[in-house]
């Protein structure tokens, strides 16, 4: 997720805030409710507050610190094949079937799916009719026999997906249509799952639609046919996918494609109406693609593309393969390389948490400050001395502490403030995280920082790492034991000296 989009004005890298959204802000929000815990040790971070029994009702959730009732204990989700019948009008409920398969890692009488904004006609386990309630936001399945330990498990559910909700996540109605923005915690409001990072699988949309409706998802497309006056698509992954990243999109838009590095598919979506003005937009793509592969290696995926969106967002979204944008970034009087900087910072999530997921929510700044950091070293290259990345980090540094006393430091934020569950997204993940990517490069120099970089990416292609997994990395390659240096810059109240510029200062909270 990138920053809001923000008005021109001589330092762009100047503390922002949200641009003005009728439904919510996903950036900058601040919260001091709550102090900072006494402080973890790096081993322990990943270990997270346990789930109830199996026996207990309601909501159960896997321990994150952050959305302790996200996710559900006692099996893994190995694929989905989500299926939508859409009628062409943004504001009516969709009719959808939900095929989960999964395998059970404990004894189960129940189990739980998250799911919200909708409404289960029926639930299958194994071929059986199964019993089901709706406890707050997840879904309790009482299927017609215990579940044993490795138990292969097949789940049918019969729903509706309403798009007509409250700003928070899920569906985005545009202006024609509709798309995702799952992030963190909303895509149990478009499907049932199990809505939490860690458990990654992969995915099968079958999207039913009016003929003159463009639908587009994740992956590679497995064909069209026709029903009638209306088309079928059919989208699969070819690699494995958390919730949050799942993308799908609906209204009358055009599909640009070209070729990317080694020959990878460019998929470019953008409105029809508004082609003509997006076309220079989308087709940066590839060049991107070949700047991101010269920095960290080849690109994890099957294809990518831009999904350029006409609604009011108020930020852009690394959903995999296809990132989302919205219309509004690239038709302001933004500087063209600050636009291409943020399409960068999208780009740049689709190894840095897409294909390298959290394990847990607190682990969040290993997407952003990645994310961050090669968005401003491409700005710096495309923005010359108007972005400076020294500049940028020197002016970061002076607001660190700041904003750790906001939202807490990088690697250990703070809750999020009621009923604005993605407030998370702080500054101090943000710039904050890219500060400790600077430090941390002052501290081992660049050349072991690159191959942290390289490596990190490769070992944990496809899978699911956290905090701990990325300081026992660059402890690894640099040959040093980095366990204090990690624990200032991640978990410290107060930003430890700046490597190489002990004169940096940063200013007092106020």
């Amino acid at each position: 997720m990138s920053l809001p989009s923000r008005q021109p004005s001589p330092d762009p890298y100047r503390p922002a805030v949200p641009a003005p959204a009728p439904r919510r802000s996903r950036r900058w929000l601040r919260s001091r409710a709550g102090r900072r815990a006494t402080a973890l040790s790096l081993a322990a971070v990943a270990l997270l507050g346990a789930a109830p029994p199996a026996g207990s009702p309601g909501a159960r959730g896997i321990g994150d610190r952050l959305f302790p009732n996200l996710g559900n204990p006692g099996y893994d989700v190995t694929s989905y094949h989500v299926d939508l019948d859409y009628s062409g009008h943004n504001d009516r409920p969709l009719n959808a079937v939900t095929e989960l398969t999964a395998r059970a890692t404990e004894a189960l009488d129940e189990l739980n799916l998250d799911f919200a904004r909708g409404t289960v006609q029926s639930v299958e386990v194994n071929g059986r009719p199964a019993r089901h309630q709706q406890h707050g936001e997840d879904l309790v399945i009482t299927p017609s026999a215990g579940v044993s330990p490795g138990e292969q498990l097949k789940i049918v559910v019969r729903h509706t997906s309403d798009p007509r909700g409250s700003g928070d996540g899920g569906w985005i109605r545009t202006s024609d249509g509709l798309a995702m923005a799952n992030q963190a915690d909303a895509a149990h409001r478009v499907f049932p799952c199990n809505d939490h990072p860690s458990d990654k699988a992969y995915f099968t949309f079958r999207i039913t639609a009016p003929q003159d409706v463009t639908a587009v998802a994740n992956g590679e497309p497995y064909g069209q046919s026709e029903r009638g006056p209306r088309r079928v698509w059919t989208y699969r992954t070819a690699h494995p996918m958390a919730t949050e990243l799942a993308q799908v999109s609906l209204g009358h838009s055009t599909v640009l494609r070209a070729e990317g590095p080694h020959g990878l598919p460019v998929r470019n979506v953008v409105p029809t109406a508004h082609r003509a003005e997006l076309a220079r937009w989308a087709a940066k793509t590839p060049g991107q693609l070949a700047w991101m592969e010269s920095k960290i290696g080849p690109f994890p995926f099957e294809n990518y593309g831009v999904l350029i969106a006409d609604a009011r967002t108020g930020f852009e979204l690394e959903t995999q393969t296809l990132s989302l944008f919205e219309k509004g970034l690239f038709t302001g009087r933004l500087p063209d390389w600050y636009i291409e900087s943020v399409m960068v910072h999208e780009l740049s999530h689709q190894w840095f948490g897409d294909s390298v997921s959290p394990h847990r929510w607190s682990d969040v700044w290993l997407n952003e400050a990645h994310a961050t950091w090669y968005e401003a070293l491409y700005a710096q290259e495309k923005g010359g001395a108007s972005a400076s990345l020294d500049t940028r980090m020197q002016r970061a540094y002076q607001q660190s502490d700041g904003w750790r006393a906001d939202g807490g430091p990088p690697a250990e934020p703070k809750a999020a403030q009621p009923g604005q569950k993605i407030s998370i997204f702080r500054p101090s993940i943000y710039d904050g995280g890219a500060l400790v990517l600077y430090a941390l490069r002052d501290k081992i120099g660049p050349e072991a920082f690159d191959r942290l970089e390289r490596t990190w990416v490769t070992r944990h292609h496809d899978g699911v790492a956290g905090t701990a997994d990325f300081v026992r990395l660059a402890s690894e390659i640099s040959g040093q034991d980095l366990t204090g240096f990690f624990q200032g810059w991640l978990y410290g109240a107060k930003t430890p000296s700046m490597p190489g510029h002990p004169q940096w200062r940063a200013k007092q909270p106020h």
